[in-house]
C-alpha cells in the first residue's frame, strides 16, 4: 500500500461509478485526496472539444455543496475522516495543480473518453506518478453525472444510481430544484439550435 493517492472529477452529481473510482484508489492508499476539478467559475472550460462539460446545466453544484455531498459519502462508505480530503484540482491550469496536490503521490485514473486521455496527458507531462486503474469503452462506462442530471430533470427514477446520502443531501437542501431549473434550460436551448 502506498502513502499518498489522488483523484480527481467534477462529481457534478456523484454517482454510484464515481464511488467505484474512489474507493479503488482508497484501497491502494492510506490517505486519498479527493480534487474537484471546475472549483468555481473561472477554473471552467475543458480543453477537449466539448462545449457541454462547462456549462452550467453541467456543473449546477458548487465547491462546497459536492464538497459535502462527497464527505457524506465517504462517511456512508465508512471511510475514516483522516484517511481523506477534498481539495481543489485545477486540472485546466495545471500549472496551479501542485499548490493543492501533492507533487509525489500516485495520480489514479480511469480512462474512457477523450477527456480522460487529455488528463492522463497532462498529468504526465507534469512529471506526476500515474496509475490507470482501468481503460473502459466509453459505451461500457455505466452511470455518468449527466445520466443523473437527466433524470433529475425529467422527473425519472436516479436513486439507485447515487450513494443514499448523496440522494438525501440533493433533496432536503432542494438542489434537485436547481438541477431541474438548469438541465432545463440546457434542453431548451438545444432545441432552439
Amino acid at each position: 500500500m502506498i502513502e499518498t493517492g489522488v483523484v480527481n472529477g467534477r462529481f457534478q452529481v456523484l454517482h454510484l461509478k464515481h464511488m467505484e473510482y474512489i474507493l479503488a484508489a482508497k484501497m491502494r492508499c492510506r490517505k486519498l485526496y479527493i480534487g474537484l476539478t471546475n472549483p468555481d467559475g473561472r477554473m471552467t472550460g475543458d480543453s477537449v472539444n466539448d462545449q457541454n462539460r462547462s456549462t452550467k446545466a453541467a456543473n449546477p453544484l458548487t465547491y462546497f455543496e459536492r464538497y459535502e455531498m462527497i464527505k457524506g459519502a465517504m462517511q456512508e462508505f465508512k471511510v475514516p475522516e483522516q484517511e481523506y480530503d477534498i481539495l481543489p484540482f485545477p486540472i485546466n491550469f495545471p500549472e496551479y495543480i501542485a499548490n493543492y496536490m501533492p507533487e509525489d503521490a500516485t495520480y489514479f485514473m480511469g480512462l474512457s473518453d477523450a477527456w480522460d486521455e487529455e488528463k492522463y496527458k497532462i498529468l504526465r507531462s507534469l512529471k506526476l506518478d500515474v496509475e490507470v486503474l482501468w481503460r473502459r469503452e466509453e459505451k461500457d462506462r455505466g452511470v455518468s453525472a449527466s445520466w443523473v442530471r437527466s433524470c433529475i430533470a425529467m422527473d425519472e427514477e436516479w436513486a439507485h444510481l447515487v450513494p443514499k446520502s448523496v440522494y438525501k443531501y440533493l433533496t432536503e437542501t432542494h438542489l434537485v430544484d436547481r438541477i431541474k431549473h438548469l438541465e432545463k434550460i440546457r434542453i431548451e436551448e438545444k432545441m432552439v439550435l
